[in-house]
């Protein structure tokens, strides 16, 4: 688990290498590519790749019946045919927003009826300004110094004309925008703009003929509008190109080598302090989707750490914690079997496969440590009741592990800040930090589970942290401004404080759940032995409905909860900059 070091490569060639080179990276999948130019000329035409997919999807989505399919490829210009589909979407989008113009501006004039505009000529230069006034506001209209005429009046609404040549500036309230057409010019249009739309639809109907084979060719239609794409980035200059990219360190050799054969110039260099490189991730495949669950927030900056791995644990561990029923696990353990090779077959499904598969197990096993099983509690002499080690109703001790497991993370997160630093000095603060959260951590230890420690390791803990903070929050500002941010930094403390409590949700979100399935259990064997018979179903469905609901709920406090201790107290310590990923021009996975 790492990020990626990168080269700053260069590349300079004819202006008839620019195709092939594009094509070449295409394939390597290893260049992200810097624009050294803004869109202009050529990348004027440049779209973005989406474009295949949409005009997929505006297929996809035909209300219409999709026509018989062209098997025949022989026949078939994928740039056409998108093209055509892009281009009926969008004449399909307009008039579909003209029309729902036109009704509003119809729904608008119908209180003022059938009229004609008369020519400025006519008007002598004036022009009519129409206002819908309230009853209250009517007295204000009537003292105004203009010419008005009142076309109609109902129970909550006064319809005037107002007559001047400028608007006026001295009503009270808004003036109806109403065009210069009349209902009948509208009504006329808006039957022309309906037929239009109808016309528009048996168009696409007829195109989805072609579905198939778009879908077919959708990687690479993207792959060409990607390589179009990043030519709009390349710097020009007849007879010459350039381009410049971010790669990974062990594919410069292989860059320069397919340079050479080209008879390209090629440079490779170190970034520069001043630079800020993509960030890319590299983790065992098994670990890929804690990468996912880190980038979902943010990405980290390309000088800092990789936390994939600790995500990818902490998440799954806070999951187990707030469902907390070894019932629920092996229902979805269940879920995960049955999916388990569906899941396969995709390569974001075998991303997440590891991920899932730890989350039941772990959802398991510490819901046998809590001894729930759907709100049941196993007896005591069976081998579930010898493994309910934890008692979910001992507050106190389930408190003190929630806080721990906030004490931990946090402080891991500070460790791993510190070590990502190539100055001693700089890392520093963050142990500092590290020092006082472990402060927090022995009195944990103490008064939670009755390791009593002399009270001077804690606040010596805390001591020697609160100086380091003071000391190195800042070690590179002069003198007085690096004791200004010192004490600055020390405000922290507060933040450390609730960050750590914010663990607490871990073991308040388990109780509920594990509450709730309690008092399901106990409605339906109040309902049992109230309505004997008929009581029996109905307590069934209330099992059933009560459950679901209850899962339900904990799968997304789960996700919810877990991520957000993950993204939020943890990154806040342990991830202090923000990067953006890593994009090479690569081909379509289909």
């Amino acid at each position: 688990m790492s990020i990626v070091p990168l080269s700053k490569v260069t590349m300079i060639g004819l202006t008839e290498d620019k195709e092939p080179l594009l094509r070449e990276l295409l394939d390597l999948g290893c260049v992200d590519i810097i624009p050294l130019q803004t869109v202009s000329g050529e990348g004027e035409s440049t779209r973005p790749p989406a474009g295949a997919e949409e005009a997929l999807k505006f297929l996809r989505d035909c209300p219409a019946r999709r026509r018989h399919q062209v098997r025949d490829s022989s026949r078939f210009d994928p740039l056409e045919v998108e093209r055509k589909v892009l281009e009926v979407r969008k004449r399909l989008l307009d008039l579909e927003e003209e029309r729902d113009f036109l009704i509003k501006r119809l729904r608008d004039l119908a209180p003022w009826g059938d009229f004609e505009f008369p020519g400025l000529d006519e008007m002598g230069g004036y022009r009519l300004w129409f206002y819908v006034v309230t009853h209250a506001d009517m007295p204000k209209i009537r003292v105004l110094p203009y010419y008005q005429e009142e076309v109609k009046r109902d129970n909550r609404f006064h319809y005037v004309v107002l007559i001047s040549q400028e608007e006026p500036r001295d009503v009270p309230i808004p003036r109806v925008h109403v065009g210069n057409r009349s209902r009948l010019e509208l009504s006329a249009r808006l039957d022309e703009v309906e037929l239009a739309i109808e016309d528009t639809q048996a168009e696409r109907a007829w195109l989805t003929r072609w579905y198939h084979l778009l879908k077919r060719n959708l990687a690479q239609l993207m792959d060409r509008a990607a390589v179009k794409d990043a030519g709009g980035k390349l710097l020009h200059h007849e007879p010459l190109v350039a381009l410049q990219g971010w790669a990974p360190e062990h594919q410069v050799p292989v860059l320069a080598g397919r340079a050479g054969r080209r008879n390209l110039a090629f440079q490779a260099e170190e970034p520069h302090s001043e630079e800020q490189p993509p960030t890319l991730l590299h983790n065992p495949s098994f670990l890929s989707a804690g990468e996912d669950l880190v980038n979902f927030y943010m990405t980290p900056g390309y000088r800092t750490w990789d936390p994939s791995a600790i995500v990818f644990i902490s998440f799954s561990l806070f999951f187990a914690m707030i469902l907390a029923d070894a019932g629920y696990a092996a229902l979805l353990g269940l879920g995960l079997w049955l999916y388990w090779r569906k899941l396969g077959s995709s390569s974001t499904g075998r991303r997440y496969r590891p991920l899932l598969l730890s989350i039941v197990v772990l959802s398991v096993c510490y819901g046998v440590l809590v001894g729930s099983y759907f709100g049941v509690s196993p007896p005591a002499d069976t081998l579930p009741g010898k493994l309910h080690l934890l008692d979910m109703s001992d507050t106190n001790l389930m408190m003190s592990i929630s806080v721990l497991i906030g004490c931990l993370h946090v402080i891991l997160a500070n460790m791993m800040d510190a070590l990502r630093y190539p100055r001693l000095t700089d890392g520093l603060a963050p142990v500092g930090w590290a020092f006082v959260v472990s402060a927090g951590l022995v009195l944990v230890l103490g008064g939670g589970f009755g390791l009593h420690l002399p009270l001077a390791v804690p606040l010596t803990l805390a001591g020697i942290g609160l100086v380091m903070v003071l000391v190195w929050t800042a070690p590179q500002e002069p003198p007085v401004k690096r004791a200004l941010k010192g004490v600055l930094g020390l405000t922290n403390v507060t933040g450390a404080f609730g960050d750590v409590l914010s663990y607490l949700r871990l073991f308040a979100l388990g109780l509920a759940s594990g509450s709730l399935a309690t008092q399901f259990n106990q409605m339906s064997a109040s309902l049992v032995e109230s309505m004997p018979g008929i009581g029996f179903l109905i307590a069934i469905l209330v099992l059933i409905l009560g459950h679901a609901v209850n899962l339900s709920l904990g799968l997304a406090s789960g996700v919810i909860h877990g991520l957000r201790l993950n993204v939020i107290e943890f990154f806040k310590w342990g991830l202090k900059e923000e990067g953006r990923p890593f994009r090479p021009l690569k081909r379509t996975q289909r």
